[in-house]
Formats: structure tokens, sequence, C-alpha cells
């Protein structure tokens, strides 16, 4: 049997492992929270270490922890409990936020999960017993000083989405976009068939495609900078209701400041606590940003995944990379796994809006939103499968692709649409004329229009010429 220590809270005593850093509240939050077995992700839980940090800073500055209230704290004990906020910012205590995602919708049991690990680590940081009754560093009058659940668990959510999408979503986007104009300019030469409604259209250029694709992705990295930004207020300093009971008045905009300069991002107090405590709509927003982002990638993929096709009865314009065995059944066959799983991932993130946009409107009541926890772990869920898809799709696809240059140039002189650029010459009528003519006689264009002396040789040459026919002409 698993060695417990009994702890004591509010309502009384808890047996809580012997070894963990967490106490009785969080004890009984795993045991009243037996759902999913999904923790906070790291990431959450890294951004709660770095608010209570900002927090213990600001409330060292205002003079708050050592003045004159109850228990107040040397400037020893109060390094101490720096150094622990810090130690959870940076990761170092991971293993002990066990509170399912599935739990109180302020997200309480996870901040006094890690008021209770800041304030035990800290005693022990200072030379005391962690496993003592009494706590000289408590987890409610000294690490949750002038702060509330309400306030400080949805400023995590936002540094954390913020800084992920900052640090790992953003660099990512920019890796693919730097990489599809790579594949623009190498291909600009190649001139292949357009497809519109999957039916065939006019020529353009292989790289005109991906370039289309570059740009998708350049402004997809826009989206995910507006992501980034819509959650930048923070509603620290509301404390319960937005009013700030309990805390100074400086409190929030010195929180929101070192914040800032912890992260590098501009993270500023709520312009109204009552807005920041209430509701989550900028976190919403965020994720739609993530969503429209995660429909671009979902096209991409698809696009892709057609123009690999084959690689004799498909289209076979672009190799795609082999990756792995595509059959159990039939041998040799290989397929297009990359771009499927870029597609799986935006299905998720496109999924994952849903959750975002129910648990905002209908969380939000009066002034609290009580589904913070499940927002949480899905708009860092959306981020990290972005992040994770799109650099795998990045060095296990984009880069190998290889151009079938031949493939491409096959299909142009058999393209029905080739009559288009006869029209400003011959009219709408007779160019749609003879495109149903050489379908049925399975000739060309430039084959039927030469039999029917339509156009002199130079002109119809000029006229059907496929490059031409890729830009725009006086």
């Amino acid at each position: 049997m698993t060695k417990t220590r009994t702890e004591r809270d509010s309502m009384g005593e808890v047996h809580v492992p012997a070894d963990a850093y967490y106490g009785a509240q969080t004890q009984r939050a795993v045991e009243n929270f037996p759902v999913s077995g999904w923790e906070l992700p790291s990431s959450m839980i890294s951004a709660m270490g770095r608010v209570k940090l900002a927090c213990g800073i600001a409330n060292r500055d205002l003079g708050k922890l050592t003045g004159s209230g109850k228990n107040p704290l040397s400037d020893k004990q109060v390094e101490s409990m720096l150094a622990a906020a810090t130690e959870v910012a940076e990761g170092k205590l991971s293993g002990q936020y066990p509170v399912d995602v599935f739990q109180t919708g302020s997200g309480t049991s996870s901040n006094m999960n890690v008021n209770e690990v800041i304030s035990n680590r800290a005693i022990e940081i200072d030379g005391g017993d962690r496993m003592a009754e009494v706590k000289p560093i408590h987890p409610n009058d000294h690490v949750n000083m002038g702060q509330s659940t309400n306030d400080t668990f949805p400023t995590a959510i936002h540094v954390a989405t913020a800084v992920e999408i900052q640090t790992r979503l953003i660099p990512t986007l920019q890796r693919m976009h730097a990489a599809l104009v790579e594949k623009a300019k190498a291909w600009d030469k190649i001139i292949k068939i357009g497809r519109t409604h999957l039916m065939d259209a006019t020529p353009l250029r292989l790289g005109q495609e991906f370039g289309g694709f570059a740009r998708q992705i350049e402004l997809s990295i826009a989206r995910a900078e507006r992501a980034r930004d819509a959650v930048l207020e923070l509603p620290v300093g509301g404390t319960a209701v937005g009013s700030g009971i309990n805390t100074h008045p400086e409190f929030g905009a010195r929180v929101a400041a070192n914040l800032a300069e912890q992260t590098g991002i501009a993270f500023v107090e709520a312009v109204n606590h009552f807005e920041g405590n209430a509701n989550r709509d900028g976190l919403v927003e965020s994720h739609g940003e993530l969503k429209c982002i995660a429909q671009t990638l979902l096209g991409i993929a698809n696009s892709i995944r057609w123009l690999g096709s084959g690689p004799r009865c498909g289209y076979y314009e672009v190799k795609l990379p082999t990756r792995q065995p595509g059959s159990s059944i039939m041998p040799g066959k290989v397929n297009p796994v990359m771009c499927e799983s870029l597609m799986q991932i935006a299905a998720r993130v496109i999924g994952n809006d849903a959750t975002m946009t129910i648990s905002g409107g209908c969380g939000g009541n009066f002034q609290l939103n009580i589904m913070m926890p499940v927002m949480a772990h899905t708009s860092l869920e959306s981020i990290r499968l972005l992040d994770g898809g799109c650099a795998a799709f990045i060095d296990f696809c984009i880069e190998e692709m290889e151009a079938n240059e031949e493939a491409c140039n096959a299909a142009v002189e058999q393209s029905l649409s080739m009559c288009t650029s006869l029209n400003p010459l011959i009219g709408y009528e007779q160019a749609a004329a003879l495109a149903k003519e050489a379908f049925k006689t399975g000739q060309t264009i430039r084959e039927l229009c030469v039999q029917k002396n339509i156009l002199p040789e130079d002109q119809l040459t000029e006229a059907l010429d496929p490059w031409k026919m890729t830009e725009p002409q006086a």
C-alpha cells in the first residue's frame, strides 16, 4: 500500500501520499474527480507558476508579505516562496499535479494544488519541515495572497496560451512558410494543368500553386499573432468577482507587467475586471483563429495528397516521400501518411473549437466562467497539435517532396481548357464548340484548330502557348 501522511484543511483531515508536495485540498480533488485521467498540460502548470511568481513579487514589493497582517513572512521566507514558484514555472516539480481536467469549473482545485506545492517546497527550501501540520509559508495566506482562483486561473490560461503560440506555433508556421516558398521558387518553370471543381482548368505553374499554399501559411502566421493578442488582457487583480477585494489597487498592473517581463509578451491588466472575470471571450476568439489555421492546413494537406495520388492511376504531379508501407495486403503500396496525419489533426482542432465556443458561452454566468479547466486543456491541446503536426509535415513531407515534371507537362496539351485563351480571338461560343468536339473525337484543341484552320499558324501558336496562359495578357 502507498504510504500516506495526514494533512488538514478547513474541512478536516485527509490522507495524502507521504512524499507528495501537494496537500489536503489537492487530494480531495483527486478523490472527487476520478473522471478522465487527463491532467492539466505542463504548459498550463508552468504558466500558473509564472503567475504565482509574479503575484509573490508584487506582494513583496508592495510590502504585503512582510507587513503587519496575519503571519507575516521574513525576507528569507519570501525569497524561498519565490524560488519555489520559479521551480514550478520551470517544470522542476512535475508529477505533483494529479487533479483531473474535469474538476470544479473555476479551476480552484488546480489553483490550490499549485499553492500547496509552492508552500511545501518553499518551507523545504527555507530549511523547515514540509510535513509539519502548521505551514509557516501558507498556501492560502501567503502563496495565494491578494488572489482568487477566479482571476489567477484564467490569467494563467491566457499566459499559457500566448506563450505556446509565441514560442511554438508561430515559429513552426514560419518554418512551413519558408519551406513552401522554397518549393514555389524551385518549381516556378514547371507548367501543369489547373483544376477547379476537380475538373480540368487552364494551365498554371507548379510554383504558382505552391506559392498559393505559402501565402495561405503567411496569412496563418498573422492569424496566430491575432490568437496570441486576443489573450493579452489579464484578469488578475479582480479577485473573487472583479471588485478586487483583499488586494492592493496596484496589484493587477504590477503582476501583468512582471508577466510581460518574464515572457516578452505584451500582457496588460484587464481594462474592466468584471468583464475579465465573467467571461472568456478573448480565449474563444483566440481559438477561433486557431480553427481557421486548422482548416487552412486541412485544405493544403488534402490538395498535396491529391497531387501525389497515383503513382500510375492518379495525378502524381508531386512525388511524396516514402515513409512506410501503406498496406498489410497490397505489396509495394505507399500512402500519403503525412497528409493524412495533418488532416486528422486539423479535424481535431476544428472539433475543439466547438468545445471552446460552448464553454465560453454557456460557462460564463454573472461574475465567473465555470468551464475554465476544459478550456485550458482544449486550447493548449490545439496549439500543441498544430505545432507538432506542422513540424512533422515539414520534416517528413514538404522538404522531401519532388516535382514530377513529366506528369505535369503531359496533361497540359490534353486539356480542353486550352480553348480558354481562344475566347478573345474567336468568342466563347465557338471556343466551347471546339472543346466539345475535341472531347468527342479525342483530339487536342491545337490539333482540331489546325484541322479546321481556325486561326493562322503563328497566331494559333501564340494563343495556345501554355506559358503565356499562366500570366495575365494585355
